[in-house]
């Protein structure tokens, strides 16, 4: 089913068009919310409740307008919200009560065991570069490189200047050069 097809359907009141937006977007949204939370089930939380008010708005949705971005927008808000209430904090060492790292959510397969161990060292490394910024900078970044959206789209979802969406990003990758340089990484694996 097309994604304008599910919202006309969600318009009349029929639930099956969120099925289509589920398939659709869950994946990408609990990523993004995790990687802003750094705490999964606290992100499928946030997903769960964003498909949840979607739902319950539509009428209010622009059908003209993806879809996509207007549910995200939603999510990476809430993320960002509930990571500055510190509900549920995660530490940085990694599992906590046999929930999956930030890494194995991550993960894909790749070619071989070498690669992919090294990819999951790196992973595990940006997981814990990116947790020890602000929550507002670690949604900078979710939204610029894995969102892949322009600072332009950014400010207007985040309803902030383009200044200070190019300050957050400046300020977020600054600080994530300098947890993360070779010198970092040979400290920590010593």
């Amino acid at each position: 089913m097309e994604e304008r097809e599910a919202v006309a359907r969600l318009k009349r009141g029929d639930i099956g068009g969120l099925e289509a937006l589920v398939r659709a977007y869950q994946v990408q949204a609990i990523r993004s919310a995790v990687l802003i939370t750094q705490d999964r089930a606290l992100a499928e939380d946030i997903v769960q409740a964003a498909f949840l008010r979607a739902y319950e708005r539509i009428a209010q949705f622009d059908a003209a307008r993806p879809f996509g971005p207007w549910f995200l927008r939603s999510v990476v808000n809430d993320a960002v919200k509930a990571a500055r209430r510190g509900q549920r904090l995660v530490s940085l060492e990694g599992k906590r009560g046999g929930e999956a790292s930030l890494a194995d959510a991550l993960a894909e397969p790749g070619p071989g065991p070498a690669e992919r161990v090294e990819a999951a060292e790196t992973r595990e490394e940006m997981r814990e570069a990116l947790g020890q910024l602000p929550p507002a900078q670690r949604a900078a970044i979710v939204m610029r490189y894995y969102l892949d959206m322009s600072e332009g789209e950014m400010a207007q979802e985040m309803d902030v200047p383009t200044g200070t969406v190019k300050w957050r990003l400046h300020a977020a990758r600054k600080r994530l050069r300098a947890l993360w340089t070779p010198e970092t990484k040979q400290d920590t694996s010593q």
